[in-house]
């Protein structure tokens, strides 16, 4: 695209929205928001140079509509629950950063592209502080001359940027990466509460992981920041968790590809959320573990 000013719309700004739409802003792309709870709008700055929740003026004057919401299933509801589709100009760039179904996501882009609309699925890794901070990783589907004309808004959240091939590769390999993840997560919470019962301090168990090959983002930062420091506080749920799992357990199964791993670690999220722990941060996962699995 030749002569592209980018004018950003975000829907979304929860725990991941806000950050990105705060480095959008200060990067002087931010146009307009869409966001039911109005109260996140006070975190903002100058939201009175901001639309607001107005459909018609907001996308219209939007040429990047970037969604920070939970599935494609929210994207749908905006884009054709209300017809608010006919708002949004040919030509328009649509970034879609949830973590979703890829059989969905190419769905949606085909369906767009039929109204010349473009379609980027993008896989984020990094979490909430890391969009604070502008250092999310984003693994991108789609066209790369689209890519290209979104890479200065993306550029304002990211330190890096991975065009990991056509539509729905960018959530495939975000589904992936969260399996890997996840099961990182557990197995290293296992592993303390085993070493903790044989009678080792978890911190010692920490330390020597983080100087040998068991060392993980998980070892390295989530125990030491969010459970052995006891804030409880990695600021995600563990029905996401337990949704992302669902999610890459399903595709690997659907494309016959075998998933051990990724199908106890989904049981055992599972068995989390049929305790009524959907609702708490996941690092509570810790301290809950062993009645997790006794099941």
């Amino acid at each position: 695209m030749t002569n592209f000013t980018p004018s950003v719309c975000i829907v979304g700004i929860g725990q991941m929205g806000l950050g990105i739409a705060k480095n959008i802003q200060n990067a002087g792309y931010l146009n307009s928001i869409f966001e039911i709870n109005t109260s996140l709008l006070d975190e903002l700055d100058n939201t009175e140079n901001l639309v607001i929740n107005d459909a018609e003026m907001g996308l219209k004057s939007s040429n990047i509509l970037i969604f920070v919401v939970p599935s494609t299933t929210q994207i749908r509801d905006f884009l054709f629950g209300s017809n608010w589709i006919d708002n949004i100009e040919e030509n328009t760039i649509i970034v879609d950063l949830t973590t979703s179904n890829p059989d969905e996501t190419k769905r949606l882009s085909k369906e767009l592209n039929d109204r010349n609309i473009s379609y980027i699925d993008c896989g984020m890794t990094g979490g909430a502080q890391g969009a604070e901070k502008g250092t999310l990783t984003l693994m991108m589907g789609g066209d790369g001359s689209v890519i290209k004309s979104a890479t200065p808004v993306l550029e304002t959240f990211t330190n890096r940027l991975v065009h990991v091939g056509k539509v729905g590769s960018g959530h495939a390999l975000k589904l992936i990466h969260n399996m890997v993840t996840h099961t990182i997560f557990l197995s290293t919470v296992e592993g303390v509460i085993g070493a903790k019962k044989l009678g080792i301090d978890p911190k010692t168990v920490i330390d020597v992981f983080n100087s040998g090959n068991a060392r993980s983002f998980i070892s390295e930062s989530r125990f030491p920041n969010h459970i052995l420091s006891e804030k409880w506080d990695a600021r995600s749920r563990v029905s996401n968790l337990h949704k992302d799992l669902s999610m890459a357990t399903k595709l690997l199964n659907d494309n016959q590809i075998g998933c051990p791993y990724s199908e106890l670690t989904t049981n055992i999220l599972q068995n989390a959320v049929s305790k009524g722990m959907a609702d708490i941060d996941f690092s509570h996962i810790y301290k809950e573990y062993e009645k997790l699995i006794d099941d």
